[in-house]
């Protein structure tokens, strides 16, 4: 992929992370849109309970776009007759009331039950449109989408299915790996394999562990019976370990956010950096991770890179592994991507997040691209209204090997 040259901006400079811009200053008449949440977050939206999620982000970011939020689950909707129990806010407290289904919804739930499904796709065919219809895919079947794309292949690390074979190979070509559940989520069962000095090594989470992880030494270089169990009878994904860049010695990925806006297309709307925490080798902020501008977490100074070329090329992999996605992916429209990079500057794909938690930006500091990550649905949304009888309809068909 070619870096900037000559006049051409840099990353930086051609991205606008702040609010998309309403067109001509056209004045919109006020519509609703939804935000659809599982029922832990909806159960706390009365007193502001709603976890990472800033209930005040969407209403400032619909309302710059003409849009009242309302916020519903996916049960409380009647589909025969286009009404849902919605929580609005009204003169400063959230009302819950029964309202005219919004045409529009933006999925921020994890619908995973067959009967979800079949709800989401009755709603698709009459005509609401469900943006992130889908948050949550198998880590296997990502990679292999994002594998048919030869220009991306360079950006993959090595990966197999975990079985007997596939593991015995992995550990003879290579001396790191980890071993991640195809369907798990913030870090939660990854483990790390590797060899030091002729022997191999295991880390894991473990209740044992004062601080959840601790690494063991393997006997005649095998992972424990009950450990072999776990991988070979639930999916499983054996990844090589790539030798991320370091942060007071430990491992760097990065968090870049990848959206639709306003006029449909893909665009960063930011990125920052995670370092894992000392006692383990996941980044995950929920793992206790540390969470930096990518300025401060490359020690700009010392490593040599330049700044704005490197962006340049994340964000050039970041939006070609989106469009690819969204090829494959019906409805996808937001996206956290984790990212890696090496010493060498080479830039590596780790992991696709459907429902990026994107109060990260705000723990780095970067409280405008926190704001923007909210921004960027509403225009989309907005978008969507103003298109709706023009948008060619896209039934997603829940294929179970993807989820």
């Amino acid at each position: 992929m070619s870096e900037p040259c000559g006049d051409r901006p840099a990353f930086h400079e051609w991205t606008i992370h702040g609010r998309d811009n309403i067109e001509g200053g056209t004045v919109m008449l006020q519509e609703t849109i939804g935000i659809m949440f599982d029922s832990r977050m909806y159960r706390g939206i009365p007193a502001g309970r709603t976890g990472q999620e800033s209930l005040a982000n969407y209403e400032q970011a619909a309302a710059s776009y003409g849009l009242t939020p309302c916020f519903l689950r996916l049960e409380d909707i009647d589909s025969d007759q286009k009404t849902c129990l919605a929580y609005v806010k009204k003169e400063g407290r959230y009302v819950r009331e029964r309202m005219p289904l919004p045409s529009v919804i933006h999925n921020r739930s994890l619908q995973l039950r067959r009967t979800e499904q079949h709800q989401i796709t009755k709603l698709m065919l009459q005509g609401i449109q469900v943006f992130n219809v889908r948050n949550r895919y198998r880590k296997d079947h990502i990679h292999d989408m994002l594998h048919q794309d030869l220009a991306l292949r360079e950006h993959l690390p090595r990966a197999v299915k975990a079985t007997p074979e596939s593991l015995a190979y992995m550990m003879e070509q290579y001396d790191d790996l980890v071993i991640k559940p195809c369907s798990g989520s913030i870090g939660h069962g990854i483990m790390r394999v590797f060899e030091r000095d002729g022997q191999w090594k295991l880390t894991c989470e473990t209740k044992a562990a004062r601080k959840g992880w601790a690494t063991f030494r393997l006997s005649k270089g095998q992972l424990p019976s009950a450990t072999l169990r776990r991988i070979f009878r639930h999916a499983y994904l054996i990844e090589e370990r790539i030798p991320l860049v370091r942060y007071e010695g430990r491992p760097v990925d990065l968090r870049v956010s990848v959206q639709r806006g306003s006029d449909g297309l893909w665009g960063i709307t930011g990125m920052f950096a995670k370092a894992a925490p000392a006692h383990t080798f996941v980044s995950n902020i929920a793992q206790g991770g540390k969470v930096m501008k990518l300025a401060e977490a490359l020690g700009l100074g010392e490593s040599g890179f330049d700044l704005a070329r490197l962006e340049y090329r994340i964000g050039l992999v970041a939006l070609r592994i989106a469009q690819n996605l969204a090829a494959s992916l019906p409805h996808l429209a937001d996206l956290g991507l984790d990212l890696g990079i090496t010493r060498s500057g080479q830039i590596y794909f780790i992991e696709c997040n459907g429902r990026d938690q994107r109060y990260g930006f705000r723990k780095a500091g970067m409280s405008e691209h926190w704001k923007a990550t909210y921004s960027k649905p509403m225009a989309y949304g907005r978008l969507l209204l103003e298109q709706n009888s023009r948008i060619p309809r896209q039934p997603q068909t829940y294929d179970r090997r993807l989820y």
